[in-house]
């Protein structure tokens, strides 16, 4: 409560651990704000998606559980551009690139409401603090921790004292009294390594070592003979290569129930596609390339015993492969979706994924060596992060063997919207 009440100043940020608070804090804060907020501005919500923006943002400002009568009082429609917040009218805005400065040009900012700035271009947010123009404008922002020395924590957490209007409020997990010990213990196991320090432990610390530091393929792969029966295939997910390999994987979602018959459901990457031309010896056009990947495509990918014929239901392409894009469309009348490419969002959400044990693997066997996805099964222990980057307080892996590992990362964050209905994971 202390910080609800002491978010009066012009930016005010919550940051730390992840289900200690902040958000439902942050969010009570900004509604009060938003009842008497100036004129003569816009009031903006801001998130890496609008996708996040509605999950993050407006689904708990809409549930009564949370917010009792005020919730009917806040109207969003999934991906819409605007939204209603106690009569007002507010953008919201999806910043996943530094491109996305742009659409705060010519906009005088009276309020604003950043769900992750960590994860906001650096130009976006500055940006955005020279917009806030009106008398009276505030700013409410949350965080998790990063790199200490990422932009944010360098030019502002690190000075807030010497910034005028600024209020910084830091959440624990330990003093989060209002958590069961058991869900703690849940959540905690969700995360390892960088991710556990960083929201279990809510430090700013620097990543380094393996990136997949909890993958153990006893653990995170399974027979391709023992897949379990799939309720969809979600995508088929490509990392494009001429010099370096093109490996395409297909993400599924099981159909599995418990002894008590509720859906338990997992993801699984169930098969994949690989043309190495180093280790082919062979380069391929993209025709070629189209032909072999289209074939392969429409092959089996699920053991007889399941749903054995289902198909992808998107397509997803490396976003700089053009030429390829354009081959599948012409010639095999293949629709294809740019592949979110936000490397360390995608990274975060493969961890999180494979820590708390609901994204498996599928690995060959002896009566099916061509099935499974063997690439990824060997890049993944080597998959580290930069060093060099580290440094410069950047987050980066090292881009060494990981094609497989890249379009399994394409599938699960171009198409979390979709999954997250299915499985539950820590935001």
């Amino acid at each position: 409560m202390s910080s609800i009440r002491g978010a009066v100043g012009r930016v005010n940020i919550w940051d730390g651990a992840i289900r200690t608070g902040k958000t439902i804090a942050s969010l009570l804060a900004f509604l009060i704000f938003v009842a008497v907020a100036p004129h003569g501005g816009q009031l903006v919500v801001i998130a890496r998606t609008r996708d996040s923006a509605y999950r993050n943002v407006f689904a708990p400002l809409m549930e009564s559980s949370l917010f009792g009568p005020i919730s009917k009082l806040v109207s969003y429609t999934y991906g819409a551009p605007t939204a209603r917040i106690l009569g007002r009218v507010v953008y919201v805005i999806g910043a996943s690139d530094a491109k996305a400065e742009k659409v705060l040009r010519g906009l005088t900012v009276a309020g604003a409401y950043v769900d992750e700035i960590t994860v906001i271009p650096e130009e976006f947010f500055t940006q955005l603090l020279g917009r806030m123009s009106v008398v009276g404008a505030r700013l409410f922002g949350t965080t998790n921790p990063d790199s200490p020395a990422h932009w944010f924590k360098v030019r502002f957490l690190d000075r807030v004292r010497e910034l005028d209007g600024w209020n910084h409020f830091h959440f624990k997990l330990a003093g989060a009294d209002h958590l069961d010990p058991a869900y703690i213990a849940q959540i905690s196991a969700e995360f390892t390594g960088l991710w556990y320090k960083r929201f279990i432990l809510g430090e700013w610390v620097a990543a380094e070592g393996a990136v997949f530091d909890m993958w153990d393929p006893d653990v995170h792969t399974i027979p391709w003979d023992e897949l379990p029966e799939m309720r969809e295939l979600i995508s088929v997910s490509l990392d494009y290569g001429t010099t370096n390999a093109t490996a395409a994987l297909i993400l599924g979602v099981s159909a599995e129930i418990d002894h008590l018959g509720r859906p338990t459901p997992r993801l699984f990457f169930v098969d994949e596609y690989r043309h190495d031309s180093k280790v082919a010896q062979q380069k391929l056009t993209d025709a070629e390339l189209g032909r072999e990947f289209v074939r392969w495509l429409n092959d089996r990918h699920l053991p007889a015993s399941t749903s054995s014929m289902l198909i992808p239901r998107f397509t997803i392409v490396d976003p700089s492969a053009a030429s390829f894009k354009v081959e599948l469309r012409k010639t095999h009348g293949i629709a294809s979706t740019d592949a979110d490419n936000d490397v360390l969002y995608g990274i975060r959400l493969m961890a999180s994924l494979l820590a708390s044990g609901v994204l498996l693997v599928a690995r060959p066997t002896a009566a099916h060596p061509d099935r499974g996805c063997p690439g990824f099964i060997q890049e993944a222990p080597g998959y580290s992060w930069d060093p060099k980057a580290t440094e410069k307080g950047e987050d980066k892996p090292l881009k060494i063997a990981d094609h497989s590992l890249d379009g399994g990362r394409y599938g699960v964050a171009t198409t979390e919207n979709i999954w997250r209905r299915y499985i539950k994971l820590a935001a």
